[in-house]
């Protein structure tokens, strides 16, 4: 084996996720505009925003495994923005008033159930308390002591809880998302005590179910069973409601009901952000004035998801929150960073040429994009947008992790189940005549993650994997597979092929003559995500038409794991030789058999994207990196 040449091809993506505004005031009462944002590359961030001139004092967390600051409240008493960021669960402050101090990390919220904090709210007595994700969990923090109190789960079953504080002193959270309900807890004790209607199947039943604080201070439900104040105790009937609080801090949405003003009237909102950009900050005054200040904050580098050879054999590619598609020729050059491609607005979880255009499938709600290269770039979603955003793939998906195209011009795409939900979905989606279909549940409660044509049986294959949905656990621990008759919509075989060692499946590609290898396995984000249990890489041969495998091995363990979204980890060469590549090994199959033989190390950071291979060439993405080794 040759030293193998890694080359760095550049960061496509510098952007800012989980961006938020926080008026405020400083302590002399002057106008204070603070905004939390989050990266992969330094991790979270805060800006204190000069309103008259843009100009932004920016403060860099630089916390070990802090990226998202999926939680944050700026509290209305002192100023203090509060932070919790994902992926340690990490608890930050900044003071305005003490800006020598800069975005300070405070600890774990609780090192056992937090991973992505939810939500942050504070008591009348200064108290901080706050929500996450994967737990359902509480935690109290001290401001006076630095303390934090752990008081573990609110849920058996789910698996987000979001907070809010009502000024009488009432401490509330919503549960989701299997079901809505509300609990009111005991600041003393920690201790939850379930509080007025339950919402079933909220995906599939969206009734109303709006948890705020009203402009009275006190926290309300309005219900599709009726209107309710919620005490901690409580939650009693009221006939009228009061509108919501301004502010962030008065909903249990990551975003605003309403905006808080600065002091001097002024809404402040972001021009560019619905294009996933915040840099044009939009000042509208009482007296109908508006001003538009560009803001200066640097970027370091946003994680890739997707990296993908496209028509014009030129590599194209998807960011994670947000989502920006960015292209570069095969050298690395010519760099471009294109900016939105679909309304969803997370990350392209699959890529597909379609004759001359790019198709790209989008988190979340799984929706489509087309795209042409030769045209110039204008995303939308009516007559002339390039990308074209022509929606969801289906009404209740939301991870399209794989997509084919068959001979008749479909496009066949493989999801996870929204929020809450548990059966994955087949959608096909035909751009000629714009019209599309859906089956769910062909294996229950689990997720087609991988597909291929077969073109002697005219059928899909389909792999599926043990994840059920987002945001529920898993309820089986084996996937399996389909052959999918496309002409007639409809299952041939649901199954295992006999494999009584099948796991899940992670990738498949054509072997030659009618066969097929598939990786099987865990990745990992089953493991962190969903409650699944650690399992071997193993390398199959099938052979779909009489439904069986002829022959598996495991992979050796010092190839090392799986990358964490390991839809297309097997490879094919431009020349037909079929490569793996794990987050630190690359290895080649030999033909025919399941034996590997290793062709290169991945040094200077672990391989987390698998792209494609053109002329011996791999591309694959570091984190943020976009990268290429030469294997032959």
């Amino acid at each position: 084996m040759t030293t193998p040449t890694i080359r760095e091809l550049g960061i496509p993506v510098k952007a800012a996720n989980w961006v938020r505004l926080h008026p405020g005031r400083t302590a002399d009462g002057r106008p204070s505009l603070l905004a939390s944002m989050g990266q992969n590359n330094g991790g979270p961030f805060v800006l204190d925003i000069d309103p008259v001139t843009g100009h932004c004092r920016q403060f860099d967390a630089n916390t070990p495994g802090a990226e998202a600051p999926t939680s944050a409240m700026r509290s209305l008493r002192t100023g203090i923005l509060w932070l919790g960021a994902a992926w340690q669960g990490t608890l930050h402050r900044y003071d305005p008033a003490h800006p020598e101090l800069g975005l300070e990390c405070l600890g774990q919220i609780d090192p056992e159930l937090a991973t992505f904090p939810t939500s942050i709210a504070e008591t009348p007595d200064g108290m901080i308390w706050i929500g996450a994700y994967p737990g359902c969990s509480l935690t109290r923090y001290n401001p006076a002591t630095g303390e934090f109190t752990r008081f573990g789960r609110m849920d058996a079953t789910d698996k987000y809880l979001y907070l809010l504080a009502g000024d009488d002193g009432a401490l509330c959270g919503q549960i989701k998302m299997t079901t809505f309900r509300m609990v009111g807890i005991d600041p003393a004790t920690g201790r939850p005590t379930p509080i007025g209607p339950i919402l079933e199947s909220p995906p599939t039943n969206p009734k109303r179910y709006e948890f705020f604080k009203g402009e009275d201070g006190h926290l309300y439900l309005d219900s599709y069973a009726g209107a309710f104040r919620l005490t901690g105790s409580e939650a009693r009937p009221v006939d009228t409601l009061p509108a919501p609080m301004a502010g962030v801090h008065a909903t249990t949405r990551h975003g605003y009901q309403r905006i808080l003003p600065l002091p001097d009237g002024a809404i402040a909102t972001f021009a560019d952000e619905a294009a996933f950009q915040f840099r044009q900050l939009h000042l509208t005054y009482p007296d109908g004035r508006v001003r538009e200040l560009s803001l200066n904050w640097t970027g370091a580098g946003t994680n890739l998801w997707t990296v993908h050879l496209g028509p014009d054999e030129r590599i194209y590619g998807s960011s994670m929150l947000p989502e920006h598609l960015f292209s570069c020729d095969l050298d690395g050059g010519n760099m471009v960073n294109h900016g939105q491609c679909s309304v969803s607005g997370g990350e392209a979880y699959s890529m597909l040429n379609y004759g001359d255009q790019l198709v790209i499938g989008s988190y979340p709600a799984s929706r489509i994009s087309l795209y042409d290269p030769k045209l110039p770039y204008r995303f939308g979603t009516g007559p002339g947008a390039n990308p074209l955003d022509v929606g969801r793939a289906d009404e209740l998906s939301t991870r399209p992790h794989a997509m084919i195209t068959t001979p008749d011009g479909k496009i066949w795409v493989g999801s996870a189940a929204d929020y809450g939900l548990l059966d994955g979905s087949l959608a096909w989606y035909d751009p000629k005549t714009a019209t599309r279909g859906s089956t769910r549940g062909i294996m229950p409660a689990r997720t087609p993650f991988v597909l291929l044509w077969l073109p002697g049986l005219r059928q899909i294959l389909v792999g599926f994997n043990s994840e059920p949905g987002t945001g529920v656990s898993a309820q089986y621990q084996q996937g399996g597979y389909a052959l999918w008759d496309p002409a007639k919509n409809a299952a041939a075989y649901i199954g295992d092929f006999d494999d009584p060692d099948l796991v899940d499946v992670c990738s498949l590609i054509p072997a030659g003559n009618g066969l097929v290898y598939a990786l099987t396995g865990r990745n990992p984000r089953l493991v962190k995500h969903y409650d699944c249990t650690p399992a071997p890489t193993r390398l199959c041969l099938l052979d779909p038409a009489n439904r069986r495998v002829v022959a598996s091995t495991l992979l050796p363990e010092n190839y090392g794991p799986l990358p964490f979204e390991s839809g297309h980890i097997l490879r094919a060469d431009t020349d037909g030789t079929l490569y793996g590549a794990t987050t630190e090994t690359v290895f080649r199959l030999r033909p025919g058999t399941v034996e590997t033989e290793v062709v290169a190390h991945i040094t200077g950071g672990e391989l987390t994207v698998v792209g494609p291979i053109h002329q011996g060439t791999l591309y694959f993405a570091s984190e943020w990196r976009l990268r290429s080794l030469r294997l032959v």
